[in-house]
């Protein structure tokens, strides 16, 4: 973007608003400018194989595919596509959404959310609550059942894909073995995953006849929901339909991976657990490491590109280099853990002898799938998931009715 075009959008007068400040945040793909009630984002004309906005007419298109395809999700936040029209009179140089002029460029007109109520903020804050995993578990698992699925968006399920993906991520991180990954972590993910892949032909082959290959959002993680007034995912793909057509296991394993990478286990496990009694695709479990594992590395593979951006200062490039590995060793975790036999654990105590604490840290460590008769027992008589409830042995909720059917439930989703 040319310098006056840049500085003219820096202004609060171009807005035509009561815009008092205008903020910048620029990605590798993209100029935000952020005016206190909306967002303008403008795609840079980048080529990068996987993404082409090199010219007008495909910056125009996929500004017009985003605004389509995040309507799904959070139809309140994306507004419009507009035009940026330079206009020229004598040496004075202005640009405006619309109006007479040249059109240099398009943008997709967003509302605009405090940062500070970003998933991902909140998360380092600790202050997510069972309700609000609830609430974007039920979002997700009502958004999966509406995606677009055909036969062509069922192929980037194909087992050919799948491995095209992996044999992609092998490569693109040969570079980094000795900086952001280990050569042993890099040979253990490709033959775990290797095998994987020849094992599970069948089941891979299965969703793709079940119609679980769907247009995703493609890029479901913290960083990308906004918990404000209400739930708003955004910001999903719209560059490339090898990214967003996925299994929706591969979606969820996403938002899972990702909260695993914040430390917060046990709400990796809640959204499971609510996700499958939303959608009842338990199969999906068969599958869930395997694409937490695909996540995880792709995370760690993009991160580690910013090793070789000259744009980036040293203190920015550790950071990412020790960003990567973190995710690059989730990945071994979940690796680890694609062929492990199945085991049950079943925790028993008193009241108050911390067998939720112990359960969590067990989970978290064995990688494993955390059930709670507590917050069955709340579900079941639809009392708030964060409440505390007390009442006495062999009353209210701990009748021995309300217990059957904890226990029969609890049964039925470790089934």
């Amino acid at each position: 973007m040319e310098k006056s075009i840049l500085n003219a959008l820096l202004r609060p007068e171009t807005y035509g608003e009561d815009v008092k400040k205008v903020k910048l945040i620029q990605t590798h793909t993209s100029w935000v400018f952020l005016t206190g009630n909306f967002a303008y984002k403008i795609k840079k004309p980048v080529f990068f194989g996987f993404l082409d906005y090199t010219t007008l007419e495909a910056r125009k298109f996929f500004c017009e595919e985003e605004l389509r395809l995040n309507s799904r999700l959070s139809p309140d936040m994306y507004l419009a596509v507009l035009p940026v029209v330079k206009i020229t009179n004598g040496e004075e140089e202005k640009v405006s959404f619309g109006g007479v002029g040249e059109v240099i460029d398009y943008a997709v007109k967003m509302k605009e959310l405090p940062q500070d109520r970003l998933m991902t903020e909140l998360l380092k804050q600790d202050n997510i609550s069972y309700n609000t995993i609830d609430e974007i578990a039920k979002i997700v698992a009502n958004f999966h059942k509406e995606a677009e699925t055909n036969q062509r968006i069922a192929q980037f399920g194909s087992v050919e894909t799948i491995k095209f993906n992996w044999d992609e991520n092998f490569a693109q991180t040969e570079e980094f073995i000795g900086k952001t990954l280990s050569r042993a972590t890099f040979r253990f993910c490709k033959k775990m995953v290797d095998k994987f892949i020849l094992d599970n032909f069948d089941l891979f082959l299965k969703r793709q006849r079940e119609g679980r290959i769907r247009q995703c959002h493609g890029d479901l993680h913290s960083k990308n929901i906004f918990v404000f007034d209400k739930i708003y995912i955004f910001d999903g793909i719209e560059f490339n339909q090898r990214f967003s057509c996925c299994d929706t296991a591969s979606e969820i394993a996403f938002f899972v991976m990702d909260l695993d990478y914040f430390d917060q286990h046990h709400l990796a496990n809640f959204f499971i657990d609510r996700y499958l009694q939303y959608t009842k695709d338990y199969e999906s479990l068969a599958l869930l490491d395997f694409y937490k594992c695909y996540r995880a590395y792709v995370r760690g593979k993009v991160t580690s590109f910013a090793l070789n951006d000259k744009g980036i200062s040293a203190d920015d490039k550790m950071l990412a280099q020790k960003t990567a590995s973190s995710y690059f060793r989730l990945a071994v975790n979940y690796a680890q853990n694609l062929f492990a036999a199945p085991k049950l654990i079943v925790m028993v105590g008193l009241p108050g002898v911390g067998k939720t604490y112990f359960a969590q840290g067990l989970a978290k460590k064995i990688n494993g799938y955390h059930l709670r008769t507590d917050i069955i027992r709340k579900e079941l008589t639809n009392l708030p998931l964060d409440q505390h409830h007390y009442t006495g042995y062999g009353t209210g909720i701990y009748t021995s009715d309300i217990s059957a059917r904890t226990y029969d439930e609890m049964f039925a989703r470790a089934r």
